[in-house]
């Protein structure tokens, strides 16, 4: 039952997190900071609106128990990738900033989808 609760508790904030980082993908014209750091990773402007889909699909599979696992790696794989860009940059700072949210995506594969008997 506890598992239960803790893998629902990750599974709502990671859901959260993948439909407001999409959201805030799509509107970087307006966060002046966000364009920054992007361009600072290397990530041009054209590939952002793929990054904000990639983002928002995480989202939805996490929700699915069937796509579950997928919507994990995916996550798991877009926050290594962000870490290389970081750690190719020189920006440490975001590569530490990174690793808990690397390693939540991991332990939600571990702990299993939560409403699936």
């Amino acid at each position: 039952m506890v598992k239960n609760i803790i893998s629902l508790c990750l599974l709502v904030v990671s859901v959260g997190l993948s439909f407001k980082h999409g959201w805030d993908t799509f509107n970087y014209k307006n966060n002046p900071q966000s364009l920054k750091m992007l361009n600072e990773l290397g990530i041009s402007e054209a590939f952002v609106p793929i990054f904000g889909i990639l983002t928002i699909l995480v989202g939805v599979l996490l929700m699915i128990p069937r796509t579950f696992f997928v919507g994990n790696v995916l996550n798991a794989m877009s926050i290594l990738l962000i870490m290389a860009l970081a750690t190719r940059a020189g920006n440490f700072k975001m590569v530490l900033m990174e690793i808990p949210f690397l390693i939540m995506p991991l332990v939600m594969i571990w702990l299993k989808y939560p409403f699936k008997s």
